[in-house]
C-alpha cells in the first residue's frame, strides 16, 4: 500500500503556520481584553476596602461620612463609576478581602511600609505620620522614654498593623519586648483599655492619636518609635498597571489636594478645648445622668423642634444634668428655671426632670422668638442663648457696636468679639443699656458648642462600634439593642 510521506519542510511549513494562528489569537484576544481601568469603567463600579471607624468611615444621621470615604468617593466620581465598599470584620481582614480580589483598592490609613510593599502596590502617598507610644499620665508612673522602658509592661496594637511590623523589627535587638493584638480591636478599643488602666501602653499614628487624644484625658504620646512613614492606599500588583497610573494621575491634581487638606481640618484636626476635669466630669455624668433622660430630651424635640443635641448641651451647661441643682439666685432643676420661666411656660415643679426638660425646650422656643428671623442657623440659635445669658437689650447693645465697626450684626463670629466691650469703660457708657459682663454669654455660647460635639463624638464612637457588632443570636441582638447607646440622627447645623 502506498503512504504519502511528509517532508521535513512540509512539517516545517505546518508547524510555523500553526504557531502563527495562535500569535495572532493572542494578539486579537489581547487587543479585545480591556485593562483593569477599563473593566472598572465598564461595570460603573469601583470596590474599596476599609473599617468602620470614627476616621475611616461611618455612618451619621444616615449618610456615609469618614475621611477616607470622602477621598475614595472623590476617586469614583473622577473615573465616572460608582462606589462599593467591602468592610472586613477586622484590621487585618483588610489584607485578605485585597488578596482574594474582593476589593480593588484598601483605604484605612495605612502605612506603606517596606514589607508590604513585598506583597501589594500603592498610591502615593496623601499624608505621613510616626508610631507613637501612647500611655496613662499617673501620679509615681513616669513616661516612658526609651524602649527598655516597656519591658515587663503590658502593650497591645492593631491585629495585622503595621506596628506589628515594628515591634517585630525591634524584637531584635530587645528580646525582652513583649507584645499582642486582637484581631477584633479597633483604635478606641485600644485607647479605652489604656485610659482605665487596663493595659499600659499601645501605639499609634500620631495624627489619629492627636485627632482623639483630648476625648481621652490623661493619654500622651510618650515618645515616636520611628520617624514619620507615608499613608497611601493600597492595591493588588497588576499587569497592565492602568489603575495605579489613574492613582498617580488623580493625587497629582490640585482638586485632590485640596480636598484632601479639607478633610485632613474635618476629620484631623478637632479639638477639645474643655479642661482635664471638665471633660471627665462630662463622661462619667454621660453615663450616669444621661440616659435615663434621654427619652425626655426626645420628646421635648417632637413638641418643639428644638432639636435634642442642643437641649442637652443646654441642660449639661446649665446644671450638669443634675435635676437637685440649685443656684445662689434661686433657679433651679435639669434647665435651672426661674421662678417666672416656669410659670411662662406652664412648669409647677422645677425639679421633675419631665417638667424641667419640656419646660426648658418650651421657653426656648419663646427666647427664640425675640431674634430676628432673617438671622439663619445656627447664628439665630447662638444669639438666643446669648440674650438669654446676658439680656436681649445688652445683646443688642453689642450687635449695634459691631455694626459701628464695619462688621455683620447678623453673624455670631462678629458679635461675640464685642460683646466683652461691653464691661469695658470705653465703650458701654455709649450703649442704651449700659454695662454688663459681656464675657458670660460669649463662655456660655462657647461651652454649650463644647457639649455638642463631645456628645456628637460619643455617639459617631458608640455608632462605629455598633456597626461593626454582629450578634450570635437573636437574644444577644435583642440584648444589645437594650444596651446600645441611644445616640444617634445629630443635626448636621449645630
Amino acid at each position: 500500500m502506498f503512504k504519502l510521506r511528509k517532508s521535513p519542510h512540509l512539517r516545517e511549513l505546518i508547524y510555523f503556520s500553526v504557531l502563527v494562528s495562535i500569535t495572532f489569537g493572542l494578539v486579537m484576544l489581547g487587543l479585545n481584553t480591556p485593562t483593569q481601568l477599563e473593566s472598572i469603567q465598564q461595570k460603573g463600579v469601583i470596590r474599596f476596602a476599609t473599617t468602620n471607624t470614627p476616621m475611616t468611615y461611618y455612618i451619621r444621621k444616615g449618610e456615609p461620612v469618614g475621611f477616607e470615604y470622602e477621598l475614595a468617593q472623590a476617586f469614583a466620581a473622577h473615573l465616572g463609576v460608582e462606589l462599593e465598599l467591602a468592610l472586613p470584620s477586622s484590621f487585618a481582614g483588610l489584607f485578605s478581602v485585597l488578596e482574594e480580589r474582593n476589593a480593588h483598592i484598601a483605604a484605612a490609613s495605612l502605612t506603606a511600609t517596606a514589607e508590604r510593599r513585598k506583597r501589594f502596590d500603592f498610591s502615593p502617598a496623601y499624608r505621613s505620620s510616626a508610631p507613637v507610644l501612647i500611655y496613662r499620665v499617673r501620679r509615681g508612673n513616669p513616661a516612658p522614654k526609651t524602649i527598655e522602658d516597656l519591658y515587663g509592661r503590658s502593650i497591645r496594637v492593631l491585629a495585622g498593623s503595621s506596628y506589628n511590623e515594628l515591634l517585630q523589627q525591634l524584637h531584635t535587638q530587645h528580646p525582652a519586648l513583649a507584645w499582642s493584638s486582637n484581631e477584633d480591636d479597633s483604635v478606641t478599643d485600644l485607647l479605652d483599655l489604656v485610659h482605665d488602666g487596663s493595659l499600659d501602653y499601645t501605639i499609634l499614628d500620631s495624627t489619629v492619636f492627636d485627632a482623639q487624644k483630648s476625648f481621652y484625658p490623661g493619654l500622651k504620646a510618650a515618645f515616636e518609635l520611628q520617624s514619620a512613614q507615608p499613608i497611601a492606599w493600597m492595591l493588588n500588583r497588576h499587569r497592565d498597571g492602568t489603575l495605579k497610573n489613574a492613582l498617580n494621575q488623580w493625587f497629582k491634581l490640585d482638586s485632590t489636594q485640596a480636598l484632601i487638606k479639607t478633610l485632613e481640618e474635618r476629620y484631623f484636626s478637632r479639638t477639645n478645648p474643655l479642661n482635664f476635669f471638665d471633660t471627665v466630669t462630662f463622661r462619667r455624668d454621660l453615663q450616669e445622668r444621661f440616659l435615663p433622660l434621654y427619652p425626655w430630651f426626645k420628646q421635648a424635640e417632637e413638641e418643639t423642634g428644638i432639636n435634642w443635641l442642643l437641649l442637652a448641651a443646654i441642660a449639661y451647661q446649665e446644671s450638669h444634668w443634675n435635676a437637685d441643682a440649685v443656684s445662689p439666685t434661686g433657679v433651679r432643676g435639669i434647665m435651672m428655671l426661674t421662678q417666672a420661666a416656669a410659670e411662662e411656660v406652664g412648669v409647677n415643679d422645677r425639679t421633675d426632670p419631665k417638667e424641667s426638660i419640656l419646660g426648658g425646650a418650651r421657653y426656648l422656643v419663646n427666647v427664640k422668638k425675640k431674634i430676628p428671623d432673617r438671622i439663619t442657623e445656627p447664628d439665630h440659635t447662638w444669639f438666643a442663648l446669648a440674650g438669654y445669658n446676658v439680656g436681649f437689650g445688652h445683646l443688642e447693645d453689642a450687635r449695634i457696636l459691631t455694626q459701628k465697626a464695619g462688621k455683620n450684626p447678623d453673624k455670631w463670629q462678629h458679635v461675640r468679639e464685642f460683646l466683652p466691650r461691653l464691661s469695658n469703660a470705653k465703650y458701654y457708657p455709649q450703649t442704651r443699656y449700659g454695662y454688663a459682663r459681656g464675657h458670660e454669654p460669649v463662655t456660655y455660647v462657647s461651652n454649650i458648642r463644647k457639649y455638642i460635639e463631645l456628645l456628637r463624638w460619643e455617639v459617631d464612637t458608640a455608632s462605629a462600634r455598633d456597626a461593626t457588632t454582629t450578634p450570635e443570636t437573636d437574644s444577644d441582638a435583642a440584648e444589645a439593642e437594650t444596651q446600645r447607646f441611644p445616640l444617634s440622627n445629630l443635626p448636621s447645623s449645630l
